[in-house]
């Protein structure tokens, strides 16, 4: 018995572009704990730090960015969890 295939209807996923292009590289910056402006937009509204493949952060800038808000955190300049209303 043969089985016979239609195509599928559904649409290829497209993959996600990502921006190449590091926030501190390109601004000759270093993440610190005390800009929590800065810091706060490598963060999700649930308080998660953001992967690197979103951010499009650079390696080093996102070790570095992840022990900064983990500074922040500490000091209580970031909340550890943004809980919803």
């Amino acid at each position: 018995m043969k089985s016979t295939r239609t195509k599928s209807t559904r649409k290829p996923r497209r993959l996600q572009e990502t921006k190449v292009d590091c926030f501190f590289c390109k601004e000759e910056k270093t993440p610190s704990f005390l800009e929590e402006v800065v810091l706060s937009r490598f963060i999700t509204e649930r308080g998660k730090i953001v992967a690197r493949s979103r951010s499009g952060l650079c390696a080093k800038h996102q070790r570095k960015l992840t022990q900064e808000i983990n500074r922040a955190r500490y000091l209580a300049l970031l909340p550890y969890v943004v809980r919803p209303e």
